[in-house]
């Protein structure tokens, strides 16, 4: 398997124990007890399932496990517990509240997220993302925080990551245009051997792709053919996060659909006869699920 062995070390959060007034009669001052200070409890994670099962994860965040199968989903990427991971545009923090503290002990979780220079809502996303997780190592570990976008440099090394993971993010590149300039960042930072993983909204092959992805879908032939032209080799798909349910042909995109749930447009209207529970039924988009490898160098003949 490949992997790095990293150590984390993870910082303690210190309190200090309140220590009321003694009841009457006083105590004399060598009774007084001194007040010592606690330590937040440490977070032992051992296994995927380990972290699917912490209680820092919200109630919320594990009813979407049904739809976005994280086991099975990081056991096809190859993902293990001593490895160098980045994640591309974490957001929220969906999958860093279970990649972090599967990877604190031995292992190293780098959070490439939004270029906070280029908007508020940036900045704001990435200070979010800090409060969240950053700022709790006795959960998360050491997270090293990088960023990606049109204009940023290299992620981190090169030739340093045993894994990059990706998920719902490819038609957001392509509706700004620098789609190919992602690919190539993260095959840059990839050890050779080392692999992609993509979970993205799926795109049936009858429908035209729209360059600028502006309903959220995207060809699966579309992003192998990012991913060839930046220099990855395709190893292999999953249809572990595939849902027939969805065809793709909603009124608002893939956010007309969980967890978005979007009823109007965006200047307030809405279709005559919108019907949200019909939405709500199908549950979140059908994905594909794939996975890349940088190519090994080739050994020089003899």
């Amino acid at each position: 398997m490949r992997s790095v062995l990293l150590t984390t070390t993870s910082v303690l959060l210190l309190a200090l124990a309140g220590c009321g007034e003694a009841s009457k009669p006083a105590p004399t001052p060598s009774s007084t007890a001194t007040p010592k200070p606690t330590e937040a409890p440490e977070v032992v994670v051992n296994s995927i399932d380990d972290a699917l099962a912490g209680n820092w994860r919200p109630a919320a965040g594990k009813a979407r496990d049904a739809f976005r199968n994280p086991k099975e989903t990081l056991e096809f990427f190859e993902v293990g517990p001593t490895e160098t991971v980045v994640e591309i545009w974490p957001g929220g923090g969906w999958y860093t509240s279970i990649l972090a503290p599967y990877l604190k002990a031995e292992g190293k979780y780098i959070a490439a997220g939004f270029d906070p220079d280029t908007s508020d809502y940036a900045k704001r996303g990435m200070e979010k993302f800090a409060e969240n997780f950053v700022s709790k190592p006795e959960i998360y570990g050491t997270i090293t925080v990088a960023k990606l976008g049109p204009d940023t440099g290299p992620i981190t090394e090169p030739n340093s990551v045993d894994t990059v993971l990706t998920f719902r993010n490819v038609h957001n590149w392509m509706s700004n245009g620098y789609a190919d300039k992602v690919f190539a960042d993260m095959f840059a930072v990839l050890k050779p051997g080392g692999i992609l993983g993509v979970v993205e909204h799926r795109l049936p092959s009858s429908e035209t792709q729209n360059p600028k992805a502006g309903n959220g879908y995207v060809h699966e032939d579309y992003v192998k053919q990012l991913a060839a032209d930046a220099g990855f080799e395709f190893v292999g798909a999953s249809e572990i996060n595939a849902n027939p349910k969805d065809t793709a042909d909603h009124p608002f995109g893939v956010w007309t659909l969980p967890p978005n749930k979007r009823t109007t447009a965006r200047d307030g209207s809405a279709p005559e006869g919108f019907d949200a529970a019909k939405y709500e039924a199908i549950g979140e988009s059908d994905r594909m699920t794939l996975k890349f490898k940088k190519p090994m160098p080739e050994t020089p003949e003899e």
